[in-house]
Order: C-alpha cells, then sequence, then structure tokens
C-alpha cells in the first residue's frame, strides 16, 4: 500500500512546531515513507481578526501550496494523509475540494471556522478553550456537524498549550495517541 503524509502549517507554527514534528514521525513510522512539509511565507503582519488580510492570505499560501505539491501524481497513492495546523487547515480542506481527491484523511489541528466550509470528511480535530483564533463552542459545533471527532483541551491557546508546562507534556502525549490512533484507523 502507498502512502503519503502531507504537513500544512499555520503562518507562524511551523512543522518543526511540537504538534506537527511529532505527528509526521507518527506518519513516518506507521508507513508513511513519503512525508511532505509545504513550506509557505507570508508576512502582512497580523492577520486575526481581519477579514481581507486573512483572505488575502489563505490565497497566496494556497497557491504556493499548489504550487509545492505540483509534482505529485495523487493516484498514486491509496491512503493520503493531511496533517494541518490553523490556516493549514483551511488549505488543506480546500485543496481536497479543488482537486477532487478521494482518500484523503485530515487531521485537523486548532482548526479554523473556514475550515469547515470546504466540508472535511474522514478527519479528527483538536481545539483549546483558550484558543484567541477561534471560538472553541463554534469550532466544536462545526466539527460535530461535519462529524468529525474532537478533542478540547481546557486552557489550551492557539498552541494546544497552557502556563503548565508537566501540563502540556501530558496533553501532548495525548494529542499525539489519538493521532497515532487515527492514523492507524483505531479511532
Amino acid at each position: 500500500m502507498s502512502k503519503i503524509a502531507v504537513c500544512f502549517p499555520g503562518i507562524g507554527y511551523h512543522c518543526e512546531n511540537p504538534l506537527l514534528y511529532y505527528s509526521r514521525n507518527i506518519a513516518f513510522a506507521l508507513g508513511y515513507k513519503d512525508c511532505r512539509n509545504v513550506n509557505y511565507t507570508y508576512n502582512a503582519g497580523n492577520i486575526r481578526g481581519n477579514e481581507d488580510k486573512m483572505k488575502e492570505a489563505y490565497e497566496a499560501l494556497f497557491s504556493q501550496s499548489e504550487a509545492e505539491l505540483t509534482d505529485i501524481d495523487w493516484s498514486e497513492y491509496d491512503d493520503v494523509l493531511f496533517i494541518s495546523k490553523s490556516l493549514g487547515t483551511i488549505i488543506a480542506a480546500s485543496y481536497v475540494r479543488k482537486y477532487g481527491l478521494k482518500r484523503v484523511r485530515h487531521i485537523l489541528y486548532t482548526p479554523l471556522a473556514q475550515t469547515f466550509l470546504f466540508a472535511p470528511t474522514n478527519a479528527i480535530a483538536f481545539i483549546g478553550t483558550a484558543d484567541p483564533w477561534s471560538d472553541t463552542d463554534e469550532i466544536t459545533r462545526l466539527s460535530n456537524t461535519n462529524h468529525i471527532p474532537i478533542s478540547v483541551y481546557e486552557g489550551g491557546n492557539h498552541s494546544l498549550e497552557c502556563a503548565d508546562t508537566l501540563k502540556n507534556i501530558e496533553n501532548l502525549r495525548d494529542i499525539m495517541q489519538k493521532t497515532m490512533d487515527f492514523c492507524k484507523g483505531t479511532s
């Protein structure tokens, strides 16, 4: 079975940050030998709460993603895993829709509400109650409406972290266990 995992980072949360770093390592250990990190840049300052800047950022990053993924023949893969964070969740979900990809599973770390406009399926999501980018109740509702299991972390910010380092480690272990179970198809 041929497998590929693609990581779509957020603007300030890169593929070497814990959520994407460890989930990519899990995917690789589970047979996703083709692992790609989408690399994109956007430097227009703070976009949070600014709908025009958010749209501009999305369009710029989506275009860069298309260019980075243009050499992939998706039909060669039996299992496609998109691991995404924040704005990357919108890019991953909209990419699937635009290109009509069928065998894609999504891991959505701190998805934004706009992600659900593209109705991702076969997914799992994670959000914190102190995420300044998202309304936790809205994201939970949207996840439930789209039949996407979601894990909510008390006090977790946009990186799913809080002020307590040991709690962060405990939460990261839980997140990665759920990520592994999803990758294995056991969640």
